[in-house]
């Protein structure tokens, strides 16, 4: 079923035209995602078909029972609330039942006691069916699905009070998220969902898309997520909207075929037109009238052939590489027992500690962990920016550092484009500094943009344009891909392969993880774990080590009987042989005896089980529902029948401890 359809869209703002004629129809359960160049106009789609930009041609149709949900980039919260008054606010219509629901308990009892027996019983009825759309609607479970996805979203319990104004970007940004997701909207539209996740958010919040019943339809630049989550990809291209039926792989194949086809038949008609107009010309130097009419002809035909239109090139991308104006020492660095602490006294948190660390010249190294457990942090103490609170740091003969932070704070927002690379880099002249500008696609009047109104995206590639002009060779690299388009990730990480210096990277793009490391390793508060490999190889070996882990616990308890065993054993030496076999005797009875016991209390565990689930399924049935006094009868059993469960069941884990 056809639940959102768009036919000829077009959006312009003045001359710039930004989407033409785009059409398409997303169907019940699509998981549709919108991939192109920054720029290309992603947002901009999404926020017309989320009716907050309109459109100067074209139409697009919701169906009305429809309920749809937007999540922006930069997560839209203004609020005064705290956190766990934002998401409360989400389940009102909950809290409104459960107030009437108490009201109508509340009137019941009253009832009771009176002879109006008919009004009791419309009472009761209302209850009933009130409870009925509670339960259907989730009211059951919702508080603890709301604490669920809130922890997924690494917002912990003690996190619940903060006020929203306090949050950090990402935090609001990964509410925001939270929020969303616990609304359920027959249609999801989410801008970026994926920055400022850490790993394990990220699979967490693929999981759960992946089981989302309703539609989604996202922009990202995470390639590794596109391929998890999406089984459609919509193109912007030079205003342009093409689909494919697919993942992120699938349209990256295809998108090559199809440029290289229709290259292909464009060159074979261009040969073609060439040939004709050849035959045309020489048929005309001959200057026969026969050969004048067959001229006249070919050049009927030509008029009339359906020209295929020149395939636009390769989209421009910046064209970047890192070179150190000198090599460094085979030891780069070298970290040991280093910790990280922040406050003192009773308000002292502590990062990490234990953290040991040795990097050689060549290696690509890159952190992943949690958020918050102090990547950057671990990044800044290596370049001496921070000092350690234990341990040590030493730093390699002829290191050169260069560094790219996430958030570009290293860039002047006063400054202009062009200033802010003369004010580093001097010693070029403007002309130079506008060709290199070109490179990474600041061109024109572009130059003199204020730094503080570019984009995520233009800001990431003047910070990369300054580490490329920096020389180093060591880079030091804090979630580089953030804000990049695909195609600039991909020249990016070119150039990374390329580079024969050093680099320690933080990053979260596990497609990003999968090409570039020689080495990665996961910072926890403990200190580091290597894995040598790429991201694949990293999860392999932690799935591994769970099931180690897992393994171990089995082995241990089962060494942990057989010394018992054998302490039984020795216990017996020196004793006749007749006493031994009396001992032996005494304790195969007393394991008889808790056997049946255990068997005996299993028994009545059942029994009781069986018990509270017909009493929990009379609660449903009408002839219950309509008589409060049996009602609450049944209540008082099923507690004191739940009481007793735990009772056995507390017992029978004593038997299996003896």
């Amino acid at each position: 079923m056809i639940v959102l359809s768009a036919k000829d869209l077009t959006k312009a703002y003045g001359t710039d035209v930004i989407l033409d004629k785009v059409s398409f129809h997303i169907n019940d359960g699509d998981r549709v995602g919108i991939v192109g160049v920054n720029g290309a106009g992603k947002t901009t789609l999404l926020r017309i078909l989320t009716g907050e930009l309109p459109c100067e041609e074209g139409e697009f149709f919701v169906s009305s029972d429809t309920k749809t949900g937007y999540l922006r980039q930069d997560g839209g919260f203004d609020s005064q609330k705290t956190i766990i008054e934002e998401v409360d606010g989400i389940f009102g219509g909950f809290h409104a039942m459960e107030r009437e629901m108490e009201k109508l308990l509340a009137e019941i009892e009253a009832a009771a006691g009176e002879d109006d027996d008919g009004e009791g019983l419309r009472l009761v009825e209302r209850y009933d069916a009130l409870q009925e759309r509670y339960r259907e609607g989730g009211g059951y479970t919702y508080k603890s699905e709301m604490k669920g996805i809130l922890t997924s979203m690494a917002f912990g319990e003690d996190s619940y009070d903060k006020k929203i104004s306090t949050l950090s970007g990402g935090e609001k940004t990964r509410l925001a998220l939270a929020c969303l997701l616990m609304r359920k909207p027959d249609i999801l539209f989410l801008d970026e969902p994926t920055n400022h996740l850490d790993i394990g958010t990220l699979k967490w919040l693929e999981q759960y898309l992946k089981s989302y019943k309703g539609t989604i339809v996202l922009v990202s630049h995470d390639r590794y997520f596109l391929d998890e989550t999406v089984n459609r990809i919509f193109e912007i291209e030079n205003h342009r909207l093409n689909i494919y039926e697919g993942n992120y792989s699938f349209y990256a194949a295809e998108r090559k075929k199809r440029r290289e086809s229709e290259l292909k038949r464009y060159e074979k008609q261009q040969k073609e037109i060439r040939r004709q107009e050849d035959m045309i010309r020489r048929f005309k130097e001959r200057g026969t009238e026969k050969l004048a009419k067959r001229a006249a002809s070919r050049e009927k035909r030509l008029a009339a052939m359906d020209i295929v239109e020149r395939p636009a090139g390769e989209r421009d991308t910046m064209k970047i590489s890192f070179k150190a104006d000198f090599q460094s020492g085979r030891d780069v660095l070298e970290a040991a027992g280093v910790s990280k602490s922040f406050g003192y006294g009773a308000g002292r948190v502590e990062l990490f500690h234990g953290v040991d660390l040795d990097v050689k010249r060549g290696e690509r190294v890159c952190l992943v962990g949690a958020n918050g457990i102090g990547k950057t942090t671990l990044l800044k103490i290596l370049m001496g920016d921070m000092p350690c609170s234990s341990g040590r740091v030493r730093i390699g003969y002829n290191v050169k550092f260069g560094y790219y932070d996430q958030g570009q704070q290293l860039l002047n927002g006063a400054n202009t484009v062009i200033e802010e690379v003369r004010d580093s880099y001097g010693l070029y002249t403007d002309g130079e500094i506008r060709n290199i500008l070109g490179r990474f696609m600041f061109r024109g009047e572009e130059v003199f943009l204020n730094v503080g109104s570019l984009s995520g995206g233009e800001k990431a590639r003047l910070s990369l344009l300054k580490l490329m002009l920096s020389g180093a060779n060591v880079l030091i690299l804090d979630e580089p891909t953030n804000h990049l388009d695909i195609e600039s990730k991909e020249v990016f990480e070119e150039a990374l392969l390329d580079f024969p210096g050093t680099c320690i990277i933080v990053s979260h793009d596990r497609y990003f993880l999968n090409r570039i490391p020689t080495r990665i390793v996961e910072l926890t508060s403990d200190g580091l774990e290597n894995y040598l490999g790429t991201y694949d190889y990293y999860v392999e070996k932690k799935q591994e080590q769970i099931r180690s882990g897992k393994q171990y616990l089995e082995e241990l308890a089962e060494s942990r009987a057989g010394e018992a065993v054998k302490a039984s054993e020795s216990a017996g030496d020196g004793l006749s042989s007749a006493e031994r076999r009396r001992l032996q005797k005494e304790k195969e009875a007393e394991e008889r005896r808790l056997k049946r016991h255990r068997e005996a209390l299993e028994k009545e565990i059942a029994a009781l089980e069986d018990e509270i689930r017909a009493l929990e399924e009379s609660l449903c049935s009408q002839e219950v529902a309509t008589d409060h006094v049996k009602l609450a009868e049944i209540g008082r059993t099923l507690t004191e029948k739940k009481d007793d469960l735990d009772d056995r069941y507390e017992k029978w884990l004593q038997l299996q401890e003896e």
